[in-house]
């Protein structure tokens, strides 16, 4: 457990591990700049798992904290490529949600030799689309008080680029001005990603160090467009076509539309997918966890039958 010395550059993720001897995997948490949780792990069978979970650059225990310098997509993709190489996996299942997705997205289309199975929840695309729903019109209809907080923080001639303007001033503002806006980018989508309102995840939401990681971190990629060109991962998906794959969406996602679920699905013909009723974005509801523990339960499985099937036969 920790991080991985003199491998990644500036970013050094925090990396906790563990070992089965069964199925690898890894799983990809979202924001980006949001880090792994211990529940995390729960998404998969100890005893059927080596898995991987780590702090993306800049967030959680990899350091520098909140650094958005040598921190873009495709240095994720590449930092994900060298866990694999240096622990010596030759393919594995990836698991993300939100921005997870959209990482194992790209991490697949860029190495999709190296992917045995795909779990996706929450899908986000990192399109224009995608990001003018929940930052310009769409998730705004929803939750218009909310949203009416997150616009007072810019001024009203800004107001037209919201994530552009937050992202001057989340990088170039320090101390208390800085956690002020990074408290009220988090709390807009603190207060959006369920069903029902959790205030308990709001709250956690306002602790500093989280707070400016994710805030700063999702700015800049965000008004980078996430290094992705146009319309990218739903282009490429004819790229997944070897890799099976389970997508999770709830029916009530106000952070990413439905909509991104179903094209994806429609352009990936070894996908499954599962619009899960009574459920928002976040992966601790009931139906949406449920899906995804049996995806990862299905996986291995299936993982275990190859395998004995291979010992038979040799």
């Amino acid at each position: 457990m920790g991080a991985i010395p003199n491998m990644f550059g500036r970013g050094r993720p925090s990396l906790p591990a563990s070992s089965s001897g069964g199925a690898t995997g890894v799983f990809l948490h979202g924001g980006p700049g949001a880090g792994i949780s211990p529940l995390h792990r729960r998404l998969f069978d100890p005893d059927r798992y080596d898995l991987i979970l780590f702090d993306q650059r800049g967030c959680g225990r990899s350091r520098p904290h909140a650094e958005v310098d040598c921190n873009s997509s495709w240095h994720l993709v590449s930092d994900i490529e060298r866990l694999r190489t240096s622990f010596g996996f030759e393919r594995w299942l990836l698991l993300g949600g939100s921005w997870g997705s959209t990482l194992a997205l790209a991490y697949a289309q860029a190495y999709p030799s190296h992917v045995t199975e795909l779990v996706l929840r929450g899908i986000f695309l990192g399109d224009q689309a995608s990001l003018d729903w929940f930052y310009s019109f769409g998730a705004s209809e929803i939750f218009p008080d909310q949203w009416e907080a997150f616009c007072a923080a810019i001024p009203p001639e800004e107001r037209h680029d919201l994530v552009a303007a937050y992202d001057r001033r989340l990088t170039t503002l320090e101390g208390a001005a800085q956690l002020r806006l990074a408290r009220i980018w988090s709390q807009w989508e603190a207060a959006t990603v369920s069903l029902l309102p959790d205030p308990a995840r709001e709250r956690s939401a306002q602790d500093p160090h989280y707070a400016i990681a994710v805030a700063k971190i999702e700015a800049h990629f965000f008004a980078n467009k996430c290094w992705l060109r146009p319309g990218q991962l739903l282009e490429d998906a004819h790229l997944l076509a070897d890799i099976p794959g389970t997508i999770v969406h709830g029916r009530y996602d106000i952070c990413c539309s439905a909509r991104n679920a179903w094209e994806l699905h429609r352009r990936w013909a070894r996908s499954r997918l599962h619009l899960v009723e009574g459920a928002g974005h976040v992966f601790s509801e009931p139906g949406i966890t449920d899906r995804l523990i049996e995806a990862t339960d299905q996986y291995a499985a299936s993982w275990a039958g190859n395998r004995e099937l291979m010992a038979k036969t040799n």
